[in-house]
């Protein structure tokens, strides 16, 4: 199965992310340093987030699931600094597709 998933952080902020193997352990690959700006020391005591599936396939291809992803970022504005942490595409950035 492969998935495209949404990990919301104790602030809010969002990271979309894609799986191609729909691992229960895989968290994406969002920037720590990025991440711990947002949280002070004792914040980082007790840290709970939450990784919610958004969509999810049995037969679609990699270049899909990577095109869905995209989507997702662009969907929910996880590359506006403000909302998230995914930083590509930049926002405004349009695709070949567009």
């Amino acid at each position: 199965m492969k998935v495209i998933y949404r990990i919301t952080y104790p602030n809010g902020k969002i990271y979309i992310g894609k799986d191609l193997t729909d691992s229960i352990n895989y968290f994406g690959s969002a920037s720590s340093e990025l991440i711990a700006r947002d949280f002070t020391r004792e914040e980082r005591r007790h840290f709970t987030i939450t990784r919610e599936i958004l969509w999810e396939s049995e037969t679609a291809s990699d270049a899909e699931v990577a095109r869905r992803e995209i989507e997702f970022i662009r969907k929910c504005r996880s590359n506006d600094p403000s909302i998230g942490y995914n930083r590509w595409p930049p926002p405004g950035q349009r695709s070949e597709a567009d």
